[in-house]
């Protein structure tokens, strides 16, 4: 079965495009890239409040997945609800879209360097802070890209989205400081 499997964080700019493209393979996983490799992502650093909402699509799998990246917003889990009751209004099955949360990875610096870049527009300022932050954050990103890869080979037996029940490591509760 097919899936689309969409990485979901508050702006859409920063950790649901990165996570997106470690899936697709556009970014290494055993070693941190340079700066210019996220800078040349589709999204990275791009999007707006006004992107909240927009799903984009970022590419697909080798087994033939949808990926996508998606900016909840302020509105996080009902934006998601709002996604999957668009699914099934289309005639589509809900248990074919896959949420998967990037919150969990975000640490300090991404938050504040995407605040100033993104959300004041202050991208010379913020956008090197976001940089140095989602480097530190990215062996993060590429283990839930990988718990995502496992659940995908298992038929994927639990939930990933945010308000998950019984699920741990990073795709519930207060991310890991980075080292």
């Amino acid at each position: 079965m097919r899936l689309r499997i969409v990485y979901s964080c508050y702006g859409g700019a920063h950790s649901s495009p990165v996570a997106a493209a470690i899936h697709l393979g556009l970014l290494p996983r055993t070693v941190v890239p340079r700066k210019d490799a996220f800078l040349r992502l589709k999204l990275f650093d791009q999007t707006t409040a006004e992107h909240h909402g927009d799903i984009s699509h970022i590419g697909v799998d080798n087994l033939g997945n949808e990926v996508y990246a998606l900016g909840r917003g302020p509105s996080g889990s009902a934006m998601e609800r709002a996604l999957m009751s668009g699914v099934r209004i289309a005639g589509g099955s809900a248990h074919n879209v896959k949420v998967v949360d990037t919150l969990p990875t975000v640490n300090l610096l991404m938050r504040i360097g995407g605040f100033l870049s993104r959300g004041f527009g202050w991208v010379a300022i913020g956008r090197p802070i976001v940089l140095y932050g989602i480097r530190r954050a990215y062996p993060r990103l590429v283990h839930l890209v990988e718990e995502v890869e496992r659940n995908l080979a298992e038929g994927w037996p639990v939930d990933m989205g945010p308000g998950a029940k019984g699920v741990h490591g990073p795709f519930c509760g207060v991310p890991e400081k980075t080292k």
